[in-house]
C-alpha cells in the first residue's frame, strides 16, 4: 500500500520549501491536505508526482510549486471569505478551507463539481461550498469576497469578477500569453485593481477568460 503521508512529506520538502515557500500556513496546509484523495482512483500514485495532472475536458490540477506559490503570495487568513474560481476535483478548495475562514468554490463541469463535493464530504472539510455553474459568472450572491482565487489560466479577467472583490481585497491568476505565463495578484483600490507579477508559471486557460477577439478596420 502506498505511504501517500511520506509522499505529502517529500512534495513538501523537494518541490514546495525549495521555491521559496516558507510561510507557516502555507506549509501546514500542503502537509495537511490529501492530494491524492481529489484525484481519480487511477491516478492516485501520480498526486505528489512533480507535474500537473490531467483532471479532462482540458483541466488540470497544477503542480504543487504552482499552487503553493499562489497561497504564499496571498495567505488567506482565518478570517478571509475566499472566492475560488476553477474549483477542479477539491484539492485547491481544500487546500484554501484549511486557511480561510470559509470558500466558495466555483466549477462548472458537473462531473468534476460532483467529485469536489464528495471529496470535501468525505474529509469532513465543512466550510466550503461548491456552486455548480460558469466559472466566468463567479458567484456574485455570496460576495463580496475579501479575495479570489483563480487556479488556471486567463488572458483576462472579466470586470464581473473584479466586482465581486472587495474594496481592499487581493485577486491572483495566472496570466497566459501563448504558451508563456505569468502568475500576478492585484489589489482593488477605490474600484480598481492593480496587479503585479509574482512569478512565472503557466496553466491551461480556464473557459471565459480568453481575451475578446479585437476587430482591425
Amino acid at each position: 500500500m502506498a505511504d501517500f503521508t511520506q509522499r505529502r512529506v517529500t512534495m513538501v520538502d523537494t518541490q514546495v520549501r525549495p521555491s521559496d515557500v516558507t510561510k507557516f500556513p502555507v506549509l501546514d496546509a500542503m502537509l495537511s491536505v490529501p492530494r491524492e484523495v481529489y484525484v481519480t482512483d487511477a491516478k492516485r500514485d501520480l498526486a505528489y508526482v512533480d507535474t500537473p495532472i490531467d483532471l479532462g475536458g482540458g483541466r488540470q490540477l497544477l503542480d504543487a510549486r504552482a499552487i503553493a506559490k499562489l497561497l504564499e503570495a496571498m495567505t488567506p487568513s482565518p478570517s478571509d471569505l475566499v472566492l475560488e474560481i476553477g474549483a477542479g476535483a477539491g484539492y485547491t478548495t481544500a487546500l484554501l478551507a484549511h486557511m480561510a475562514e470559509a470558500v466558495v468554490a466555483v466549477e462548472e463541469d458537473e462531473d468534476l463539481a460532483r467529485d469536489a463535493e464528495a471529496a470535501l464530504s468525505e474529509q469532513g472539510v465543512d466550510n466550503a461550498a461548491i456552486v455548480q455553474g460558469a466559472l466566468v459568472d463567479g458567484s456574485a450572491k455570496h460576495g463580496p469576497f475579501d479575495m479570489i482565487m483563480i487556479f488556471g489560466g486567463v488572458q483576462q479577467v472579466p470586470d464581473g469578477i473584479l466586482e465581486q472583490l472587495k474594496d481592499g481585497g487581493h485577486i491572483a491568476a495566472i496570466f497566459m500569453e501563448g504558451a508563456v505565463g505569468e502568475a500576478r495578484v492585484g489589489v482593488k483600490s477605490s474600484g480598481r485593481v492593480s496587479w503585479r507579477m509574482a512569478f512565472n508559471a503557466t496553466a491551461p486557460l480556464l473557459p471565459g477568460f480568453e481575451k475578446a477577439p479585437s476587430f482591425a478596420f
